[in-house]
C-alpha cells in the first residue's frame, strides 16, 4: 500500500489555487483533500498537542475515504528542544488518541534537525524518545550524512522504528535521497531543493518550501517508493514544498505516474499549473 498527500492542508496561500477562492459556506478543506489524497502529514502536531476534540473533527472530515491515513509530526520539545514540559507525553497522546482508536494512525514522525548528528549521546536519546512512544509507528527523519551508516540501520531496525527517506537541498554534509527500510512502515518526504533559502535564517517558511519539481526530478523517486514500498507493508510518501500550492501539484503527479493514468485533480489547482493537464483527468 503506497499513500500519498501532504505535510499540512490548511494554508491560507492554498486559497484560489487548491481550494476555491471564495469558499463555499461549511467548505471543509481537509474533507476537500481526501478526495484526492490517501494521507496527510499533520505538522500542526509539531507546534504543540492537538486537541483531542479537532482529532476527532478530523476523523469526520476523512470519514468517506476508508483508505485515508494521518501521520504526524512530534511536538517540537522533544525533537528540536528536546526538554519537554512534565505533561507535553501525555497530552500528545491524548491529543491523538481518537485517530489511533479508529485505526486511522500510519506514523508518528521524530523529526530533527540538521544540527541533531550522529553522537552517543545523541543516540541514547533516540532509544528513549522511541521507547516514550513505542505505541505507535515510529519513523525517523534526520538530515545530517553523519547518520548514513550501517550500524545506524541496525539500531532503528532493532527499535523498530522506521527511516525518513528525504529530498532536500544538497551540501556537504546534508543525507542524500535513498530508500532505506528499516521497519513495516516506509516513509518518503520531498522538501524541495530550494538552495537559495535553505540555510537562510531570514528565510521564512513559505520561502524556504518554495520549489516545484519538473516531472523529470520526480522519476528517481518514482523507482524510490516502488524499491520501499516493496520492502515494507505501508509506504507514505509526503510533499512538503508547500508554497502556493507546489506540494499538492507533485502529489498529484506522484498519484498519476505510480498509478499509469491520469487521476483526479481540483479544477482551480489545473488552471493555476497547467502542467497538470498531461497528469489529470479532464
Amino acid at each position: 500500500m503506497i499513500r500519498i498527500g501532504t505535510s499540512g492542508w490548511k494554508y491560507k496561500d492554498w486559497e484560489g489555487i487548491v481550494y476555491p477562492k471564495p469558499k463555499p459556506r461549511g467548505f471543509d478543506e481537509l474533507e476537500f483533500m481526501s478526495r484526492y489524497f490517501t494521507a496527510i502529514e499533520i505538522n500542526t502536531s509539531y507546534y504543540g498537542p492537538p486537541r483531542a476534540s479537532s482529532a476527532k473533527k478530523w476523523l469526520e472530515s476523512v470519514a468517506a475515504n476508508a483508505a485515508f491515513r494521518f501521520t504526524a509530526k512530534l511536538y517540537h520539545s522533544f525533537t528540536h528542544e528536546r526538554s519537554p514540559a512534565p505533561n507535553d507525553e501525555k497530552d500528545f497522546k491524548d491529543g491523538f488518541a481518537p485517530i489511533a482508536e479508529a485505526g486511522r494512525f500510519g506514523a508518528l514522525l521524530m523529526q530533527f534537525p540538521w544540527s541533531f548528528k550522529n553522537s552517543p549521546e545523541n543516540r541514547e536519546y533516540l532509544i528513549g524518545l522511541g521507547r516514550r512512544f513505542r505505541e505507535y509507528p515510529l519513523v525517523l527523519e534526520v538530515r545530517h550524512a553523519t547518520w548514513t551508516n550501517p550500524e545506524v540501520l541496525d539500531l532503528l531496525a532493532e527499535l523498530g522504528v522506521g527511516l525518513c527517506n528525504i529530498d532536500q537541498p544538497l551540501f556537504q554534509r546534508s543525507i542524500r535521497p535513498g530508500a532505506e527500510v528499516t521497519s513495516p512502515i516506509g516513509y518518503i518526504r520531498l522538501h524541495g531543493r530550494n538552495y537559495k533559502t535553505w540555510f537562510d535564517e531570514k528565510a521564512d517558511v513559505r520561502e524556504r518550501y518554495d520549489y516545484l519539481y519538473p516531472a523529470g526530478e520526480l522519476e528517481p523517486w518514482v523507482a524510490r517508493i516502488k524499491q520501499v514500498a516493496s520492502k515494507t507493508k505501508e509506504t507514505y510518501v509526503m510533499s512538503n514544498n508547500h508554497n502556493l500550492g507546489k506540494a499538492a501539484v507533485n502529489a498529484i503527479e506522484l498519484c498519476s505516474i505510480l498509478k499509469g493514468e491520469p487521476v483526479p485533480a481540483p479544477a482551480s489547482l489545473v488552471e493555476y499549473y497547467p502542467e497538470l493537464q498531461d497528469f489529470t483527468l479532464p
